[in-house]
């Protein structure tokens, strides 16, 4: 059964492996969601500052980010199925420390943790949900989104209701968590093993189309806006995630908890607007679904600063459906212009999307102990304006279409 099962990967999707590695995905981001989840008992218990609270999420995200490309080009030459498991326990150190932190240079260690082990689980982890696709890469990159993007929205949920009420050292029940994906990440590595080993001895088999005849130069100048693309959208995540609890307690006086609700419904949005992203890529095709994804939430944005809290609330879920359906429709895009390198390709733009997003908090951090968290809310309304640079994207669809 086993033989059987690893023959078919080439031809059909495999299913259990995309759903496991996209609840490995869940367990992952919802450790790391707790970082920014417990910003307002740190920022109590220690006395920090809106910069000390950016310095954090930037430590964490550059830690995530700066190894992903690195990790991916490695991994590209010599996969590794241990990876992934060897990832989350990194992850589980992290999460322990962080229960336990006495201080803020504690603090600061224990997220690096959380951060190294993220990027070492999201460029394997890309490649399993890659072989396991059967050809459907944009259904595959979008069930495994939607795993993280679940488990970012489940993190300020489950940080209301056991740390904040019980004090930092409930953290460490998350540990459980942990140990569960450590468990399920060995299994899948024994999947991938036996995939890589069937790679060896069979000859390679086209999933997809040819590669486009895009020229050099126009692939560079094609990831250059895609990357710019990602810093509008988690410059503005940014925000979002860490200074949105913030932005509901000073504006309309909601307490702790519900202000911590009021982000689950957001992250919950972005969970549900990923797992369209992809399918409506393959499609429809992707280059339209960036460009609606990012320009077309620039209306809600603008808005969003001048509402009342229900208002607030509706226009924040409606950007989060929008905005998150563009991630999939990336990555695959940024795949299909660079065939053969999709740990690359996937360290490269998590591990960029993770440093706007640490760099982002830290500087809207900084802007916000200068003027006032609404500012931050009102400049950041127009980040998603910059998406009208997709239409500068080639159209690699049209292209494969012309030369069938």
């Amino acid at each position: 059964m086993k033989t059987t099962t690893s023959t078919l990967t080439s031809q059909q999707t495999v299913y259990p492996i995309l759903f496991a590695i996209s609840f490995s995905h869940l367990l992952n981001d919802l450790i790391q969601s707790v970082i920014p989840a417990v910003y307002p008992l740190l920022k109590d218990n220690y006395a920090l500052t809106f910069t000390q609270i950016g310095i954090i999420t930037l430590v964490f995200q550059l830690t995530a980010s700066i190894l992903q490309p690195f990790v991916g080009l490695y991994t590209d030459k010599k996969p590794n199925p241990r990876s992934l498991a060897i990832g989350m326990t990194l992850s589980f150190a992290g999460l322990l420390c962080i229960a336990f932190a006495s201080n803020f240079y504690y603090i600061l260690a224990s997220v690096s943790l959380i951060g190294m082990g993220s990027s070492i689980f999201h460029p394997e982890a890309s490649r399993v949900a890659h072989l396991a696709s059967g050809g459907k890469k944009g259904l595959a990159q979008s069930i495994f989104q939607v795993g993280g993007n679940a488990g970012s929205s489940a993190g300020p949920l489950l940080a209301a209701l056991v740390v904040i009420p019980f004090g930092q050292h409930y953290i460490s029940w998350f540990g459980l968590l942990a140990i569960a994906g450590i468990i399920l990440l060995t299994w899948v590595g024994k999947w991938y093993q036996q995939n890589l080993q069937l790679r060896t001895i069979t000859p390679k088999v086209a999933t997809g189309a040819a590669t486009p005849p895009i020229p050099k130069k126009r692939v560079v100048i094609s990831i250059v806006i895609l990357l710019v693309l990602i810093f509008s959208k988690y410059f503005y995540m940014a925000s979002m995630t860490s200074y949105f609890t913030f932005y509901l307690i000073d504006k309309f006086h909601v307490t702790v908890q519900q202000s911590q609700v009021y982000l689950f419904t957001f992250l919950a949005a972005v969970a549900a607007g990923t797992i369209l992203g992809g399918p409506l890529g393959d499609r429809y095709g992707r280059k339209l679904i960036i460009w609606v994804s990012i320009l077309g939430a620039a209306p809600f944005t603008l808005l969003l600063p001048h509402m009342n809290l229900f208002g607030t609330v509706v226009l924040a879920v409606i950007i989060g459906v929008i905005i998150a359906s563009a991630f999939s429709a990336i990555l695959v895009y940024a795949t299909d212009l660079i065939p053969g390198k999709v740990g690359l390709v996937a360290g490269l733009f998590f591990g960029f999307a993770f440093g706007m997003g640490g760099i982002g908090s830290a500087v809207l951090g900084w802007l916000a102990d200068r003027t006032s968290i609404a500012y931050v809310f009102s400049i950041c309304a127009y980040l998603p304006l910059i998406g009208i640079i997709t239409g500068f994207l080639p159209n690699i669809e049209g292209s494969r279409k012309r030369n069938k």
